[in-house]
């Protein structure tokens, strides 16, 4: 401990930056002490206009045998196209490049869960408790 002083505590519905950048940087500063962070690798897809205009995009990273998807999007006037099973395609086929074998990643039940189980995600959680019945998915994949 740094000080005899008792500590204060309080909770904000409005933490400043100045707050959140606190307990951010402290945070990864711990984790990048304990664990082998600096080999997380960012990892993208995306699907481009002939102008270059992004109409989709998979985002996530690596981790050692592990990839985290953690968006994918696509314009609505490309959806129901087979755009997103082309990006996710992709996102995970440069995961496997790296050697990944676990995937995984959370979406909510008015977001994409049907999605991924058509390609072969399971539903490992699930969180209920949201506002009108939403539910928090936590899917996953293992491939040999």
């Amino acid at each position: 401990m740094s000080s005899a002083a008792p500590l204060l505590f309080g909770s904000t519905d409005t933490p400043s930056d100045e707050q959140l950048l606190v307990v951010d940087t402290g945070l990864e500063q711990h984790n990048h002490a304990v664990a082998p962070l600096a080999d997380v690798r960012p990892l993208a897809a995306f699907a481009t206009e002939p102008s270059g205009q992004i109409v989709g995009g998979a985002v996530g990273r690596t981790w050692g045998a592990c990839c985290e998807l953690l968006q994918l999007w696509v314009a609505p006037a490309y959806r129901g196209a087979g755009v997103g099973s082309r990006l996710l395609e992709a996102f995970e086929a440069h995961a496997r490049a790296r050697a990944c074998t676990v995937f995984y990643l959370t979406t909510l039940s008015f977001q994409a869960p049907d999605f991924y189980r058509k390609h072969r995600y399971a539903v490992l959680a699930q969180i209920t408790g949201y506002p009108n019945g939403i539910v928090k998915y936590l899917m996953h994949k293992t491939e040999a």
